[in-house]
């Protein structure tokens, strides 16, 4: 155990310009200020107990001494995550972790620790966890380290309230709506069609209310007599959308087969179509659903006496970060009547950007949208978005007027407790954060760091090519910012393509990452495909992220898989 001493620093009352001594520079005084106020207050947490703190009785001062140090620990792991020179990670294997390291135990004790040990483990937790805020950070579609983003999860967990009524959480409340009116805006929505949404736990959820909501529109009775008085409904979404599509039709009941997989086009091809009179050249990458293979597939399932309910389009998917050419596939379910939805989870930040909006063409159209702020907008997690383009259907979907909770003869409009509208009961406040990102960038600043993103990724992609030792999954620039490679290392150079050097090279990506975790300098995500063996999928989220990372990402892959 470290036996460190907590030191507490008030300026003195009246400290300002004022007193500032003639010829001492101001940060020479503040220091020796500081130093003055650490001998005068100082109180060693080594035999003091969450008891004394508030709701103690004299147990203010205690308190403010302590957050004041958790709060330095976390500032000091703020800055800490910019440096690239700190580890992204300091990696244990689980049984090192749980058998407990340098004092630092899982095991849940009888008795009280101290407020002592309380602070030594909240730092030996960050030292041992990921620094998902650390520019070497491309692991996943999640990453970056807001500070307002922080500061916002901070006031939330400090107000600890829930949003299933007004009467409990007015301010989120009415923030939230304000939000969702905001993004339904951007997704380009007229207030006609009025629209309606809620924040959920994560991108797979939003895309369970979609379903939930779609086929509870085609057939309300679901509610009340369940799947047994539906036909053998059938749902299509790519072969490359997120797997949540398959998980939410076994949730729901509708079953893992009742899912349609639609093939992706697998060459490089160009289309135009006009839009606002001139003529626009689109060009077709690979991963991305192929319009006609979806209608085939509709008129299959019809043949088969299957009823077609409803289309997933992916807005930036998870492997590749393509688009689906969402306004053929809007005409489609135009001509059968089925719910388009569009899981933007990833791709929805591109609508903040007017060079890259473009890239989504046709979500306009659909009838409802995932988003996931805490992805490309770097929000802290979690933030997603249900987005449901006609207003009530959420809420009679999921309606049930739990009396204790939503009276309809309180003395404030009640259209305002918007908790029957989810399937949960408690829900935590996620809203806060991101409504305080946009008042403090504004949806201009958001734009420049999604643009940031993916000049990131075209920088990388453009490094590879010039390179011999790596090898590009697709040789089209990225439209999101995931860029797909494999490292070759000197072994394999020579080898010509085929099966056996598939077998060796699928062995590469899994090696070379578990070096990069055992190092601590970076971390990268790898994935095999059907049809393709292990590649590494970089992706840039965060906006600190610069481009002697991205040289530094390569050299130490080549470094580290050279022996290979």
């Amino acid at each position: 155990m470290n036996n460190s001493h907590v030191t507490c620093c008030h300026a003195p009352s009246g400290a300002g310009m004022d007193t500032e001594q003639p010829g001492v520079p101001r940060s020479k005084m503040n220091k020796e200020c500081e130093d003055s106020m650490r001998e005068k207050k100082q109180i060693d947490f080594s035999n003091i107990y969450s008891k004394e703190l508030l709701p103690a009785s004299g147990g203010e001062e205690v308190t403010r001494m302590f957050i004041q140090q958790l709060i330095n620990l976390l500032i000091d792991y703020i800055c800490k995550s910019h440096r690239t020179h700190s580890k992204v990670l300091d990696f244990h294997h689980p049984h090192q972790l749980l058998e407990g390291l340098e004092g630092f135990s899982l095991d849940l004790p009888e008795s009280a620790e101290t407020l002592e040990q309380i602070l030594v483990d909240c730092r030996d937790t960050l030292k041992y966890g990921v620094d998902t805020g650390h520019p070497r950070f491309f692991n996943q579609l999640f990453s970056g380290l807001d500070v307002v983003g922080v500061v916002g999860e901070w006031l939330t967990s400090v107000a600890n309230t829930n949003m299933f009524t007004y009467e409990v959480s007015p301010v989120f409340t009415l923030m939230e709506e304000v939000v969702l009116k905001k993004m339904q805006s951007i997704v380009g929505w007229s207030t006609h069609d009025e629209g309606d949404g809620i924040f959920s736990p994560g991108g797979a959820i939003s895309n369970m209310y979609s379903l939930l909501v779609a086929r509870y529109y085609f057939y309300p009775e679901v509610k009340t007599k369940g799947m047994r008085a539906l036909p053998e409904l059938v749902l299509f979404t790519s072969q490359h959308s997120h797997y949540s599509l398959v998980k939410s039709a076994a949730v729901l009941g509708l079953g893992s087969d009742s899912v349609v997989e639609v093939t992706c086009d697998e060459r490089h091809t160009t289309a135009s179509r006009k839009i606002h009179s001139q003529q626009v050249i689109f060009h077709l990458f690979r991963g991305k659903m192929i319009p006609e293979e979806l209608e085939a597939c509709i008129l299959a399932a019809e043949k088969k006496n299957k009823v077609p309910f409803y289309v997933n389009a992916t807005a930036g998917t998870t492997l590749y970060g393509a688009m689906d050419p969402l306004v053929d596939i809007a005409d489609i379910c135009q001509r059968h009547t089925l719910w388009m939805h569009v899981d933007a989870s990833w791709g929805g930040g591109l609508l903040l950007s007017h060079r890259h909006k473009i890239k989504l063409q046709g979500i306009e159209r659909a009838w409802s949208v995932t988003w996931n702020p805490h992805k490309m907008m770097s929000v802290p997690l979690q933030c997603s978005v249900i987005l449901i383009k006609k207003k009530g259907l959420l809420q009679k979907c999921n309606e049930l007027g739990a009396a204790y909770l939503f009276q309809k003869d309180k003395f404030y409009d009640v259209s305002y407790d918007t908790g029957d509208k989810s399937i949960q009961c408690g829900r935590h406040v996620d809203v806060f954060k991101l409504w305080l990102m946009w008042k403090a960038k504004g949806t201009e600043g958001f734009a420049a760091e999604v643009n940031k993103c993916l000049e990131n990724a075209e920088y990388l992609h453009d490094l590879l090519q010039r390179r011999t030792d790596f090898e590009l999954v697709f040789q089209h620039k990225p439209e999101s910012s995931n860029v797909c490679f494999w490292y070759i290392p000197p072994s394999l150079r020579g080898m010509l393509p085929g099966p056996d050097r598939d077998k060796k090279l699928h062995q590469v990506a899994p090696r070379i990452k578990g070096r990069l975790m055992e190092k601590g300098c970076a971390l990268i995500g790898y994935q095999p495909t059907r049809s393709k063996v292990n590649f590494f999928r970089c992706v840039f989220v965060n906006r600190a992220t610069q481009r002697e990372d991205i040289h530094f990402l390569l050299e130490e892959i080549a470094l580290l898989g050279r022996d290979l």
